[in-house]
């Protein structure tokens, strides 16, 4: 009976995920499929691994369709909004957290999360500040839940703010968390607004590494174990070799703009398998205090960035 259970759910993945190539299928929409099959007590745990080689499979995927000189010149411009941001994030959540008397790794992973790639940066951290199981899953729920919902209510803060594609791009990659988020809703928003939030994104995610190099140094001991070793994203820089390759490459651009294509529909279905991962049970489990701080610390990064947007000029 489990057998054939198994072989209708998967089948039913299998559907969906054919759908989310397809135009019809937004960004949202395929979020939304997940968290209910999720909600329906469909979600498969062996998934978990699988969506993020999806989506940095899309991720890298989408450099070829990518102009190096624009990728660039977006990249310089947001450096110094994005460092400033960083350490703003940083220090507010660290603020928050001691006054919220959370404890200080929960509050250093979800400001982590917040300041620079969600759930790739919880992941770099967290061994490097020898966090605990419990504190790692809270944190992961907080900045997770916030992104879903960052997804669907940027675009339409943007369209009533009357942002134009480019500045969304930068506001979305500044103040939304993870990778997944930021590019769904650049994607919602226009294509231009889409390019311009995956590059900067990016470039925001390599934060990473001088985070936790920086964080090592105040957590040192002297193991040497695999689990103290830091994470580093090497799809970013698959990233930034297929936007090079492609440059230099021009005679087969045509072929390029289809593998661009193939990135952006791959990132929606991977949005899919993405909702299947968010439970009710998991959002409950976080606390009303580890929300508190994401949420709060949140609304500070997206006005502030806002802010730090229109002040600029991008």
């Amino acid at each position: 009976m489990n057998d054939f259970l198994n072989k209708k759910r998967n089948l039913l993945y299998l559907l969906v995920a054919l759908l989310c190539m397809f135009p019809i299928a937004t960004p949202a929409l395929a979020l939304f499929c997940g968290i209910l099959m999720s909600l329906m007590g469909l979600k498969d745990e062996r998934l978990s691994g699988l969506t993020s080689i999806m989506l940095q499979s899309s991720i890298v995927l989408m450099g070829f369709s990518m102009n190096l000189e624009t990728v660039a010149r977006v990249s310089s411009n947001a450096f110094w909004l994005t460092a400033c941001s960083v350490f703003f994030t940083l220090s507010v959540g660290l603020l928050l957290g001691r006054l919220f008397g959370l404890d200080k790794k929960t509050a250093m992973l979800i400001s982590s999360g917040t300041a620079i790639c969600g759930g790739s940066a919880i992941a770099a951290v967290a061994p490097v500040i020898k966090a605990k199981s419990n504190q790692i899953s809270f944190a992961l729920v907080v900045v997770f839940t916030l992104n879903a919902v960052a997804l669907i209510i940027f675009p339409k803060i943007g369209s009533i703010l009357g942002m134009d594609q480019k500045s969304f791009g930068y506001w979305a990659a500044i103040a939304i968390h993870d990778t997944s988020s930021v590019v769904g809703a650049g994607a919602a928003y226009g294509k231009e607004a889409l390019d311009v939030a995956t590059t900067v994104k990016l470039s925001r995610a390599l934060w990473i590494i001088p985070l936790t190099l920086v964080m090592s140094v105040f957590h040192r001991d002297k193991s040497n174990s695999a689990s103290n070793r830091v994470k580093i994203p090497w799809f970013i820089f698959l990233y930034v070799a297929a936007i090079v390759f492609s440059y230099f490459t021009t005679q087969w651009q045509d072929s390029y703009t289809h593998v661009g294509w193939l990135g952006r529909r791959g990132l929606v279905r991977s949005l899919f398998f993405v909702g299947l991962n968010i439970t009710v049970k998991d959002a409950k489990d976080a606390g009303f205090k580890s929300f508190a701080l994401g949420i709060l610390l949140w609304i500070a990064v997206s006005v502030v960035s806002y802010l730090g947007v229109s002040a600029s000029g991008l």
